[in-house]
């Protein structure tokens, strides 16, 4: 591993990731602004995110396959294409609901081939060596821009408006594109590509199936997703409908949650390898604090328990993405990840419709009591689950 390539890599990832989610969060905004209505934005979510469900186990072929470098080229130049012509649109006033539907759609499906790619790439940067920690550190920082790119963005939009975020994300992703292009590949560490031809995108499927723990984490990612990550509904809901403190209201919220997730993410890296039940425990702990979160009768309580929601989730993250990609073996991580990373973020996609609907229907924060809850029972029955299939295999394997 060298020190240069390994500081550009963890400098992109983080930049990425955090521009990313500015141009989600950004979009989630500018749906609300021009609907006024929290339904329409869990409809953006959603078109941000269940394009990943769709194109997701073909972009892990892509990304086994083809050279991950000229991957990230192009998906950033898409990137920073997006962000130039949306903040172009959206100044000049006449941009509408179904133009930003349209660009969510975009961005999502560039994001299906970009994130995975990005996962897998830490192999070539580090090889085998030093392989877990770097995968445990890319991991944080991901989920860390994933919680600052918002909370930069709210920022930014509360100064500036949406058209000055989306020119942010546009710069953020020509500074990406420079720390690439800045990699030495000649010290890099290449995988051998996958095999071309039929069956290649099936066998990730059952390299997944064939192995019930690594199958049973993913799940449980993909339902914390849905009923967990709804930040932006959630967050937009309770500074319009609670705290009545509009796009000021929304930074705030998101910043705090974005200190939670810096101070989650140390406390991963400190803690190293967290086994199957810290992985469940700390699920368990992510529903628990938004039902906490959403039962704080004054402001100043609500934002502090969004610092503890924001450590649970990247907690959480961080080391259920760190397992799932250390038990893949080198030649399919991709496909593997491409798998793990549109069931979290499509479970995202509906936990905005969701949350959406639930605002709708009960209020923001019975709304939030109940997918709380149903984060905690979902790392409880997976919980059992994983517990199940280890006594079953310890009983069936010879001594």
């Amino acid at each position: 591993m060298t020190r240069h390539n390994y500081r550009l890599f963890l400098g992109l990832q983080l930049a990425g990731s955090l521009g990313l989610w500015m141009q989600r969060l950004a979009q989630d905004w500018l749906v609300l602004q021009l609907s006024g209505s929290p339904a329409a934005v869990g409809i953006a979510v959603a078109l941000q995110f269940l394009p990943m469900l769709v194109v997701g186990p073909l972009a892990g072929l892509v990304v086994d396959v083809f050279p991950k470098r000229r991957i990230m080229i192009v998906c950033q130049s898409v990137i920073v294409l997006l962000g130039v012509g949306l903040a172009a649109w959206a100044a000049s006033g006449t941009i509408t609901v179904a133009a930003v539907y349209a660009s969510c759609v975009a961005l999502g499906v560039t994001a299906a081939v970009d994130q995975p790619t990005r996962q897998v790439f830490v192999n070539e940067v580090v090889g085998d060596a030093a392989l877990r920690p770097a995968i445990g550190l890319n991991n944080a920082l991901s989920q860390l821009g994933a919680m600052a790119g918002p909370a930069l963005g709210g920022v930014v939009i509360a100064h500036a408006g949406p058209p000055a975020a989306f020119a942010a994300n546009a710069l953020i992703g020509i500074l990406v594109l420079g720390l690439i292009g800045a990699i030495r590949a000649r010290e890099l560490h290449p995988c051998a590509p996958a095999e071309r031809g039929r069956g290649q995108v099936l066998a990730g499927f059952r390299y997944v199936r064939e192995r019930p723990r690594l199958l049973l984490l993913i799940l449980l990612a993909g339902l914390l997703g849905a009923f967990g990550m709804n930040g932006p509904v959630v967050l937009a809901a309770f500074a319009e409908r609670v705290w009545h403190n509009g796009v000021e209201g929304f930074g705030l919220f998101n910043t705090v949650s974005a200190l939670g997730a810096l101070a989650g993410a140390l406390l991963a890296a400190r803690l190293g390898k967290t086994g199957r039940k810290g992985i469940v425990a700390a699920a368990g702990l992510f529903g628990l604090s938004q039902l906490v979160a959403a039962l704080m009768p004054t402001l100043v309580l609500f934002v502090a328990m969004l610092v503890v929601v924001g450590i649970m989730t990247l907690l959480f993250l961080t080391s259920a993405a760190t397992a799932v990609q250390l038990e893949a073996g080198p030649a399919i991580r991709g496909r593997v990840m491409a798998l793990y990373l549109p069931l979290l973020l499509g479970g995202h996609a509906l936990g905005g419709l969701l949350a959406g609907w639930l605002t709708g229907q009960v209020g923001v924060r019975t709304g939030l009591v109940i997918t709380g809850s149903l984060g905690m029972l979902s790392a409880g029955v997976i919980g059992v689950l994983l517990w199940w299939h280890g006594r079953r295999q310890r009983a069936t394997t010879p001594e």
